[in-house]
């Protein structure tokens, strides 16, 4: 097989399909570079053809897959060939999941400016991102509930954001799965304070009244003004740093509530000793744990230990699933974040393996 491209860099390209389960990363399928812009792989001898062979080309990851000449989604390249050589052309790669196209981008709908926080006597501002096709649908979604919505879709947030409208856009377009988030904005000057639970390195927080309020007045809010799929298996939460450690404590104290984590970067220093008192009740519970290893000293050491003492919790057996990625090059802001949510999103919901 010949592949030509007019996008020339240093990335390795792969050849991913039916005959690999359509693993973006198999070293047995990468291409030799021969030229500039000019790649080679020959398939061995006793390679076992599928009836149809169907393949894409990327640079190691979904989020860098072949996409046209006008950067749109392209459909499974297929050939019935076993002898001879295939030529391909790629005109574009994705990076960074992006491109997007705009009308696939989700609704954006400010909930309130003012939601009561009963539990802490105050008022948030909360968004919920619909998917671009909500009104014209009748179809119940699952839910992430995400913190620090300042730095999740807000082209003016002050350290980038996470452009997770953007990625939803063109996880929509590539029929990976719909979702609705719904983004919690955090307490400015009290954000730490809120984010943090019981008495910690960061002395006494007010954590367990925010998830008290997520669980018993914003849940049910969201539930009965949206199209839901209202069970744990379609419930999530997530965030980063700080706002991943009360996620972490969310899904340990309500596992009933939330069957799905997203933990990027987690402020584990805080409190390295947490308690998994809750883990029985896990269910089917998936954590999708991410850290860099450019955040600091600790950090990848700590994600790893706090792997490690959940899985082997003597009530989680396999009943708990835990994907942890690590980006040795990671830093602690939203650029390595925004690449993360994507992955996070697919495995959590949408794979079923």
């Amino acid at each position: 097989m010949i592949l030509t491209t007019d996008e020339d860099d240093s990335r390795p390209v792969y050849l991913s399909g039916n005959f690999n389960d359509w693993r973006t990363q198999d070293k047995e399928f990468m291409m030799e570079k021969v030229g500039v812009g000019l790649y080679h792989y020959k398939f061995t001898h006793d390679f076992n053809y599928p009836e149809t062979l169907l393949y894409k080309f990327t640079k190691g990851d979904w989020s860098d897959v072949e996409i046209g000449i006008n950067e749109e989604r392209t459909e499974n390249r297929s050939t019935t060939k076993h002898t001879g050589i295939q030529n391909e052309h790629v005109y574009k790669w994705r990076r960074n999941w992006l491109p997007f196209k705009p009308n696939f981008l989700p609704q954006i709908q400010l909930i309130s400016d003012e939601f009561e926080i009963p539990q802490l006597n105050t008022t948030r501002k909360i968004w919920a991102l619909l998917p671009h096709d909500y009104d014209a649908s009748e179809e119940s979604y699952p839910v992430m509930y995400l913190q620090d919505a300042q730095n999740l879709f807000n082209e003016n947030a002050e350290y980038g954001n996470w452009e997770i409208d953007k990625k939803l856009a063109v996880m929509s377009e590539y029929k990976v799965g719909k979702i609705i988030v719904i983004a919690v904005e955090h307490a400015e000057e009290d954000r730490i304070k809120e984010y943090n639970v019981g008495k910690t390195l960061l002395g006494k927080g007010q954590g367990k009244k925010y998830i008290q309020f997520l669980v018993e007045t914003l849940k049910p809010y969201v539930d009965n003004n949206f199209r839901t799929k209202k069970e744990r298996e379609f419930t999530g939460i997530g965030g980063s740093s700080m706002g991943a450690l009360v996620s972490i404590f969310s899904g340990l104290r309500y596992p009933e509530v939330f069957g799905k984590l997203m933990i990027f970067s987690p402020s584990l220093w805080v409190n390295p000793k947490i308690k998994v008192k809750d883990a029985e009740n896990s269910g089917d519970t998936k954590i999708y744990l991410y850290a860099g290893g450019d955040e600091s000293a600790t950090m990848i050491e700590h994600v790893e230990t706090f792997k490690t003492r959940i899985l082997e919790n003597e009530f989680v057996n396999d009943k708990m699933k835990i994907n942890l990625s690590i980006n040795k090059l990671g830093k602690h802001n939203e650029t390595y974040w925004s690449d993360e949510f994507p992955k996070a999103i697919e495995w959590l919901f949408f794979n079923t393996k």
